[in-house]
């Protein structure tokens, strides 16, 4: 038995064992508090304000893109967005009740959307909502307590100030999409979130990295709910935390002109094609209309879903950029390079005189003229002036297609122009070898004839058009096209200008290109031309129109007014030209879808875009012009309703 002093012993012991326990467990803490306060007190006082903190993200305006002539093409405006922070949240279901009320959504919407943003992390905003009216922002700023985790914030969209004018070309921009994100942070070095925007077309996309700009940021400081109460200052309470200002984008200037641009969309503005025009000794471009077109604001703000299914459902497909992203048989704008070819290879002398009888026969088929009974006796001039499909079929005859497919190609017909934009489609010039690979058949002497007037085979873009009649009337120089004028930083220092690029120089016997020339100057001047009637006053054109045939035509159908047929069956109609003819500046090409006729769908448009010019860029010569017209007594007749042209009227360039 253990008496009581025995047991006290015991206990004692046992007490000073946990007396130093508790000792060395409150010097732990001590020595713990000493390090966080000491040691780690600015660090943790940091924390804590940032716990007290929100980083909000000051989003950088986008560069502003402008014209040659300096007038405002796509700027920036302000924009309220409706976001919900999770982390924030106090009464889930009553908040996206009374915001659904609001904003006039369902609150199933409102669940969807936080769905799918649901990886991201809960203390990230989610946009519920883009492009609210000022009655929306007041009515949430004024919930108060019960909008705990709802905010409103100010971003920056695009507005293109000229609407639809040159959408294709401007581009847009949109949301980042949860696909792209990898690919384009990867891309730019850059942690992309959901939220941001980035060019997804034309120029935005093309030239993003130097329109995006840096954001920047800024801490408010937030109360338990997430609410702001007010902008952090730079005082001894927030000492350590500073904003960051964003970086605004790189200013943009194009070397579109505005007023051709307005002037070219609006006469398409009830068809269906493009127009591009060319500085001839540069390669600027100062129109670039597609038609029918888009408006790219609607992107920036957030596509919706029933302006999207109007645009991705219309059968004119308004996102195709038609300058660039389709391409077209030629036609008889075709024909000069088939005319370098038969003079190169002296199958014809310019003086060469050839029949035309309305058609000639090899092996079963008839190979028709347009003009039912023929143009007589023709030679180079006049088989370009009036568009004989005999003269050059028949030269066809002694020529073989690569030879053909080598002088187009050297004007860059059938490859990518190279222009500062995406998604340019290369066409196609045929050889016998492209045959082969592609049917596994030899080339027939009949395809040649089809392809020596523009037709078959043969696809062009009317960007490779324009750049094409440019070397035509610079004397052998195919330039790279190029929209891009300068690109300027945010202090106003040069980054990047555009200049002239020859791709390649023409191996064209200097005196050849004079008799095309020649013949193109009598298409639009000389009374027969194929384009007289729209040579307009005081423009001084050259050209050639062409028809670009849809679908082919049975022999009781072949001379069938082009109007009487359906839409979707009618050619297409083509005018290439430069301005002025003796000393060439500017290089037009326009294509009308359904048009029926060079003449009288194309060349009206391409008119309207010379007159801007020369008014604009040539008033003396253009001054000059009209004097010797009027002296000369030359006036524009009008067209009658029965063309004399019909290249194509009844026939398009002889299929």
């Amino acid at each position: 038995m253990f008496g009581e002093d025995d047991i006290v012993k015991s206990h004692e012991e046992r007490a000073n064992y946990l007396i130093v326990i508790v000792l060395i467990a409150f010097g732990l803490i001590f020595a713990r508090l000493i390090f966080l306060q000491v040691f780690k007190g600015d660090l943790l006082y940091r924390y804590s304000l940032e716990n007290r903190l929100r980083e909000e993200i000051i989003r950088a305006p986008r560069g502003v893109i402008s014209s040659r002539d300096g007038v405002v093409l796509v700027n920036n405006y302000p924009r309220f967005d409706v976001m919900i922070t999770r982390q924030y949240l106090k009464d889930k279901n009553k908040t996206y009740e009374r915001l659904s009320q609001i904003l006039n959504i369902s609150v199933e919407s409102i669940e969807r959307i936080i769905k799918k943003n649901s990886f991201q992390a809960a203390y990230r905003p989610i946009t519920i909502k883009k492009n609210v009216s000022m009655k929306e922002v007041a009515l949430i700023e004024t919930e108060g307590e019960e909008f705990s985790g709802v905010s409103v914030d100010v971003f920056v969209s695009r507005e293109n100030t000229q609407g639809e004018i040159g959408a294709h070309a401007l581009g847009y921009v949109s949301e980042i999409t949860q696909d792209q994100l990898q690919f384009y942070s990867n891309r730019d070095k850059t942690s992309y979130r959901l939220g941001d925007h980035i060019g997804q077309f034309g120029l935005e996309k093309e030239f993003d990295k130097y329109l995006r700009g840096v954001n920047g940021s800024e801490f408010v400081e937030v109360d338990a709910l997430g609410r702001k109460k007010k902008y952090v200052e730079k005082d001894k309470i927030f000492h350590g935390i500073t904003d960051i200002k964003s970086i605004p984008g790189h200013t943009m200037m194009l070397t579109l002109d505005v007023d051709m641009q307005r002037v070219a969309h609006e006469a398409l503005s009830d068809r269906v094609g493009t127009a591009v025009a060319m500085d001839i000794s540069s390669g600027e471009i100062y129109t670039m209309v597609s038609h029918p077109s888009f408006e790219p604001a609607e992107f920036s703000k957030g596509v919706q879903k029933d302006y999207w299914n109007i645009l991705v459902n219309n059968p004119d497909k308004p996102l195709r950029d038609r300058a660039i992203q389709e391409h077209y048989s030629p036609g008889s704008a075709f024909k000069p390079f088939t005319a370098m070819t038969l003079l190169a290879e002296n199958v014809f002398t310019e003086k060469t005189q050839v029949n035309c009888s309305g058609g000639f026969t090899l092996g079963s088929k008839t190979y028709h003229c347009w003009k039912k009974f023929g143009h007589g006796s023709v030679d180079l001039k006049k088989a370009i002036k009036e568009s004989c499909n005999s003269y050059f079929q028949k030269a066809a005859l002694k020529l073989d297609i690569d030879a053909i497919a080598k002088f187009s190609k050297m004007f860059g017909l059938g490859s990518r122009t190279g222009i500062e934009l995406p998604r340019e489609t290369s066409g196609l010039i045929p050889t016998e070898e492209w045959k082969m690979k592609r049917n596994g058949k030899p080339w027939q002497k009949g395809e040649t004839l089809s392809c020596a007037i523009g037709q078959s085979y043969v696809l062009v873009t009317m960007m490779q058009m324009v750049a094409a009649y440019a070397g035509i009337a610079n004397g052998g120089e195919v330039l790279r096209p190029y929209i891009v004028k300068e690109v300027k930083d945010e202090n106003g220092v040069l980054v990047k200008q555009g200049a002239k690029n020859v791709i390649s120089k023409a191996d064209v016997n200097p005196a050849h290109l004079k008799a095309i020339r020649e013949g193109l100057y009598d298409v639009v001047n000389s009374p027969g031309g194929t384009a007289y009637y729209h040579r307009g006053k005081g423009l001084e054109m050259a050209g050639k129109t062409g028809t670009s045939q849809v679908v082919g035509s049975t022999a009781d159908k072949i001379y069938q007014k082009c109007e009487l047929m359906p839409y979707e069956k009618r050619h297409h109609g083509l005018f290439i030209s430069y301005l002025p003819a003796q000393d060439p500046k500017l290089a037009i090409a326009v294509l009308v879808e359904h048009g029926c006729h060079g003449s009288s769908a194309a060349a009206p448009v391409a008119e309207k875009i010379a007159e801007v010019y020369m008014k604009k860029y040539q008033p003396t010569l253009y001054a000059e012009n009209l004097e010797v017209e009027k002296k000369q007594k030359v006036i524009t007749i009008p067209v009658p309703d029965l063309q004399l042209e019909q290249e194509g009227d009844v026939l398009p360039d002889g299929e």
